[in-house]
This record gives C-alpha cells, sequence and structure tokens, in this order.
C-alpha cells in the first residue's frame, strides 16, 4: 500500500493538471464560436460561386472547356492536407495522417505532398515527398495569404507538375464530431446537364462573355475552396481539443476521487494502527 505522503502528492499532481484541462477547454470554447461563425458564413458562399461555375460552364462550347479542367494521365498527385500546429486534440490530427497515408499508398502514381499544420509535417517530413510545408499560414489566416499558396499550386497544374490535386481535411459537423474528407481540387468537376436543364439553369445575360466570366471565377471558386477547408479545420480542431479536455477533466476527477476515498481509508488503517498500538502498550504497563 503506497504511504500518505505519496497519495496526497497523487491526487495534488492530477488536481493541477485538471486546472490546466480545464482551462484548455475554456479556451478552446472560446475560440470555436469565432472559428464556427467563419465557416458557416463562407459556405453559402462557396456553394454558390461554384453552383455558377457549373450553370456558366454548362452552356459554354465544350471544345472551350477550362483549362482547370482539363484531365489527363495521371503520373503525378499533390496531397494537399490540413492539420494543426498543436496537439491534445484527441483524434484530430491522428485522422489526417492516416487518411494521407492510405491515400498515398493507394496511389497509383507518383505522390507529392503539401502540408499545412505542423502535426502532419513531422509525420511525413522524413518521406521524401514533401513538396512544401505551409504551417506559418495560422500565424495570419487570411484569403490573401491562402490564396498565394493555392496560386503556386494551380501555376504548377497548369505547368504540368501535378496531374492531380487533392485535399485532406476534417470538416466541421459540430464540438463533437469532425469528418475527414478527401476533395478533388485539380482538375475541377464540372457537372454535365443535358440540354433541356441548360435552359432552365443558364438563363443568364452574360458580360463580358461566358470564356471571360469563367477565367475569373474558376481561380477564386479553387482559393475559396482551399480557404473552406482550412476555416473547416480551424473549427474542427477547436472542438476535437475541448471534447478532449472535457474528457480528460471528467477522466482526472474521476481518478482524484478514487484516490481521495483509497487515501481516507489508508488515514483511518494508520489511525487504527495507531489506536491499537498505545491501547496494547497501556495493557502491557498495566500487565506489568
Amino acid at each position: 500500500m503506497a504511504n500518505l505522503k505519496e497519495i496526497r502528492g497523487r491526487i495534488a499532481s492530477i488536481s493541477s493538471t485538471m486546472q490546466i484541462t480545464s482551462a484548455m477547454k475554456m479556451v478552446s470554447a472560446a475560440k470555436l464560436k469565432k472559428a464556427q461563425d467563419a465557416i458557416v458564413m463562407l459556405r453559402p458562399y462557396s456553394e454558390k460561386l461554384q453552383e455558377i461555375i457549373e450553370n456558366v460552364n454548362s452552356s459554354s462550347d465544350p471544345d472551350q472547356i477550362s483549362v482547370y479542367a482539363q484531365k489527363r494521365e495521371v503520373k503525378r498527385i499533390l496531397y494537399i492536407p490540413i492539420s494543426s500546429n498543436r496537439g491534445l486534440a484527441g483524434a484530430f490530427n491522428s485522422a489526417i495522417i492516416k487518411e494521407l497515408r492510405s491515400q498515398m499508398s493507394n496511389a497509383h502514381a507518383d505522390v507529392e505532398v503539401l502540408t499545412i499544420g505542423k502535426k502532419v509535417y513531422d509525420a511525413v517530413k522524413r518521406s521524401g515527398k514533401v513538396y512544401g510545408n505551409q504551417s506559418e499560414l495560422y500565424d495570419s489566416l487570411t484569403f490573401e495569404n491562402v490564396s498565394n499558396v493555392v496560386y503556386d499550386v494551380m501555376r504548377d497544374f497548369l505547368d504540368g507538375k501535378f496531374d492531380e490535386v487533392h485535399l485532406i481535411y476534417n470538416k466541421f459537423i459540430n464540438a463533437a464530431t469532425q469528418e475527414v474528407k478527401v476533395e478533388q481540387l485539380l482538375p475541377i468537376s464540372i457537372r454535365e446537364n443535358d440540354s433541356e436543364e441548360r435552359t432552365v439553369e443558364t438563363d443568364y445575360i452574360f458580360e463580358p462573355d461566358k470564356n471571360e466570366i469563367l477565367d475569373v471565377l474558376i481561380p477564386k471558386s479553387i482559393k475559396t475552396q482551399v480557404f473552406k477547408a482550412v476555416l473547416d479545420s480551424v473549427a474542427s480542431e477547436h472542438g476535437a481539443r475541448m471534447t478532449a479536455m472535457h474528457k480528460a477533466t471528467d477522466n482526472a476527477q474521476a481518478l482524484k476521487n478514487e484516490l481521495v476515498i483509497y487515501y481516507n481509508k489508508a488515514r483511518q488503517a494508520a489511525i487504527t494502527n495507531e489506536i491499537l498500538e498505545i491501547v496494547s502498550g497501556a495493557e502491557a504497563l498495566k500487565n506489568g
């Protein structure tokens, strides 16, 4: 049986850990609200932008397909996994790393990785397949900074360095639920409608012409898609960390309660032994 001093030390250590996990939970809860508002506001814009592109492109000349939608033989694939820079977020980062490794092992082409987040970068930096690391995006997360990164990826796609580009990120569902998503960023997917649907869905007056509109909208849509994925990941990170710290605090409280009960029993046993020793000593003196 552990002595009372050792048990008191363990109880104090657990209490200190509880204070830390509880504080981290509250910080993540405060950050989650802001991150959740950001992604909720961006999603309708991103979805509407994609809808406009599909409608405009559906009535365009098939021979004038956008350079960002042209498919070719897949020889090189770029994956863009999005993790966090910090841990203590449950399975948030490990789920991304697991999915990335699965995608890389099943890819029938040369693979490179552009990491966003230190955790996923640490997991693949020795693989020799790192195209780049953009973990510093979190230091100043703006659409402009994300656009600069995406611009380089789009340029390399047009130059033929990559035949496909895929995003891997955690989609924010709610504070307790995140879903790992794998989305094809390039070439973009364009919905093909039949002639009747095209007549109904594309009743627009274009100024300037359709191709010029697509030349502006498609790059913006690609950049918005990546920015949305990063915001989704940020909200998911705070939700996952809040949930993980909540569980850690509850587990620490349960362990502390068990130790307190154990401590009280040990203390009671020690007091009982001391009483017995005193009584036995008194009886021995009396009989002597």
